[in-house]
């Protein structure tokens, strides 16, 4: 629908948006960020194809409704109305699709690109998470963050959808990141860096393969035995198992719950991390021992492997700094 100058306008905006929301220090002037936010990304989810104009429909109204939701919050609070903190609450999860708001999003993300995808659950959460930073910790947040948890675990083993997969991993990490962000936003921002760096070669890999369903990943879709492996160590990393990457962030955070002396809240996200690491397994084990044939008129090729190898190789960027941590 647009070339890729127009493209390039719509994401320097939505960059612009955050960046204003993260500076502004007025209700009203973040509500503008919002506003902004919504209208820029709108342009870049619409490829002229059908699901991708019913997901840009669907984005925006919800979009719509949790501003609208977000403004009449705004101006009950200045009428002193202290219980409407809550639908402040309320707003922003809904606008990041966290639980129990979380139905649009795995309805759109059918319809988007691997990049929409990216940008939708990586980019897409600093704005509404930074307003929510403001708020102190209340029930709703805390509601919002165990279900999360359950849900982004329990959602996914059912799934033979690749996106829908990969929301369900990141409804599962935003329990991790609400916490963090509730607690230290240092934490909550490496966290998101560390994910967002896990998750990049993983878009890359299924958008230069077009994979979107899990049983693509049992063809021979992915041909060198090394870019297998290092998929492996990728998935395993985004699960959080140790030794790699994915799980530092992790590892810090239950530290601070250990010492805010929240145990049950730990030992809740813990089990449903291990729970996601049943659907990672199952993808490596399509990709990596699942041998079949061939398929000729499938391009096979892989011209950018090493750019791919690299990518994934992050994932053990722990194992070098494990010993630092020791040491602090």
């Amino acid at each position: 629908m647009f070339n890729n100058s127009y493209k390039l306008i719509f994401m320097m905006t939505l960059m612009f948006s955050t960046i204003l929301i993260i500076s502004s220090n007025t209700w009203i002037s973040m509500w503008m960020g919002l506003e902004i936010n919504l209208l820029s990304f709108i342009p870049l989810l619409n490829n002229n194809k059908l699901m991708s104009s019913e997901a840009s429909l669907k984005y925006f109204l919800i979009q719509t409704i949790a501003s609208s939701i977000l403004l009449l919050s705004i101006i009950l609070i200045m009428n002193n109305f202290f219980f409407m903190k809550m639908m402040i609450t309320t707003s922003l999860l809904l606008k990041m699709g966290t639980p129990p708001f979380h139905f649009w999003l795995l309805s759109i993300i059918e319809g988007l690109s691997w990049f929409n995808v990216f940008i939708m659950l990586t980019w897409q959460k600093i704005a509404p998470m930074m307003i929510l930073s403001l708020l102190s910790m209340n029930p709703m947040i805390m509601i919002s963050m165990i279900l999360s948890s359950l849900i982004g675990a329990i959602g996914g083993i059912n799934q033979t959808s690749m996106r829908k997969l990969i929301s369900y991993s990141s409804i599962n990490h935003m329990s991790w990141m609400i916490y963090s962000l509730m607690n230290n936003i240092i934490l909550w921002t490496m966290y998101l860096i560390l994910y967002s760096i896990i998750l990049i070669p993983l878009i890359y890999l299924f958008n230069s393969k077009q994979i979107y369903h899990i049983n693509q990943l049992s063809l021979s879709f992915i041909s060198n035995k090394y870019i297998k492996i290092m998929l492996m160590i990728n998935l395993l990393s985004l699960g959080g198992l140790p030794p790699f990457t994915g799980f530092f962030p992790k590892w810090m955070l239950i530290n601070l719950m250990t010492i805010n002396n929240q145990f049950l809240l730990s030992i809740i996200m813990i089990l449903c991390s291990l729970i996601t690491l049943f659907f990672y397994i199952r993808m490596t084990y399509s990709t990596l021992l699942i041998n079949s044939l061939k398929i000729n008129w499938l391009n096979s090729s892989y011209q950018s492997k090493h750019f791919l190898m690299i990518l994934i190789s992050l994932s053990l960027f722990s194992l070098i700094l494990l010993p630092s941590f020791f040491l602090v």
